[in-house]
């Protein structure tokens, strides 16, 4: 899809009444979500990685996201969206905002100073291991068996292709204690985030919750490179055009697409469905590093690939949902916990 078909076609589906189980209607929205978030999420990593070799990472993010939050919240006003204006509403989106965007996506960021964008994208796999670990201490409820063992298949299959490839060379001798440690923290930090969305939602559209979340986490991404240095660092003269494109398209793609998109799942399935983006993405990054960066893609790689898919499979048909007979309502509607 082209970059405006796209916006416009995710933003007019998240600002229509959304059905909170997972009905028939819903399928379709369901599936076109779900690719955004495994397929364009997974091309971030190389995104993110073109974009700070000439960008502050700090300032490129903060600026990546306030930009698309504004977007997306003047595209929910010129649509009819009421709300966005109370404090309350306001204070949810930045705390949201700063768990998934200034430790979560802005410590990937930092990170990939230090270490391969690939390997970034397999420690965020663990991402998933912290949702079902605070969803269990949170209702004292352990997960049902299936789901465990999808969550442990899901880990095989990012061994497997940390054996299968991405250790040759500069991509694991470059790795930083403080690189490695910072993503895993960014993992868990992203996590906590997804769940306390899943479970305290801003009550408006979902298009226009994104806006507000993206606002305050890109606000406090730029107040953090005010911070460090980022804004002294930055030479407009230095800057490169690829650079320039990657974010961009960070921008439109991974923000307001895949981040809209992300927020929408939070609301209409388990976070456990939602978080298995972590785990397909290692291989879209895998495949993008053979197809445009002439990385090795062999056979080993390919089966971890389908191991990956495999726990995916299993975590999204067996994660505890409710029942699907429930009364559809609209996001401003839906009461705590989330109708999810």
């Amino acid at each position: 899809m082209t970059s405006v078909y796209s916006v416009a076609f995710v933003s007019s589906a998240m600002t229509q009444t959304e059905s909170r189980s997972t009905s028939r209607a819903s399928h379709g929205k369901v599936i076109l979500a779900f690719a955004a978030v495994y397929i364009i999420w997974g091309s971030t990593y190389l995104g993110i990685r073109y974009a700070i070799q000439t960008l502050p990472p700090f300032l490129m993010a903060g600026a990546r996201f306030s930009l698309a939050g504004a977007i997306m919240f003047a595209w929910s006003k010129f649509h009819g969206d009421e709300g966005g204006w109370s404090w309350a509403q306001w204070r949810r989106a930045l705390l949201i905002g700063a768990l998934l965007l200034l430790c979560g996506n802005g410590g990937v960021t930092w990170a990939e100073k230090y270490i391969a964008s690939g390997l970034a994208a397999l420690l965020v796999a663990t991402e998933p291991v912290w949702v079902v670990i605070l969803n269990w201490a949170i209702t004292h409820q352990r997960p049902n068996w299936k789901v465990l063992l999808g969550v442990l298949i899901g880990l095989v299959g990012v061994g497997l292709l940390v054996g299968g490839g991405l250790n040759q060379g500069r991509a694991v001798s470059a790795m930083s204690l403080t690189g490695a440690g910072g993503v895993l923290l960014a993992s868990l930090g992203w996590a906590t985030g997804s769940v306390y969305a899943n479970r305290r939602p801003i009550k408006t559209t979902t298009s226009l919750a994104s806006g507000m979340q993206m606002i305050s986490g890109g606000g406090l991404l730029l107040l953090l490179g005010l911070v460090v240095g980022d804004f002294q660092r930055f030479d407009p003269a230095r800057v490169s055009l690829t650079s320039v494109v990657a974010f961009f398209y960070l921008a439109i793609f991974g923000a307001l697409v895949g981040f809209t998109a992300y927020g929408w799942l939070l609301r209409n399935v388990s976070t456990a469905r939602a978080a298995t983006y972590a785990y397909v993405n290692p291989a879209v990054a895998v495949f993008l590093g053979w197809l445009i960066a002439s990385e090795p893609l062999t056979l080993r790689m390919l089966v971890a690939a389908a191991v990956i898919v495999g726990s995916v499979v299993l975590i999204t048909t067996y994660g505890s949902e409710h029942a699907s007979g429930a009364a559809e309502l609209h996001d401003s509607e839906c009461p705590v916990p989330p109708c999810a």
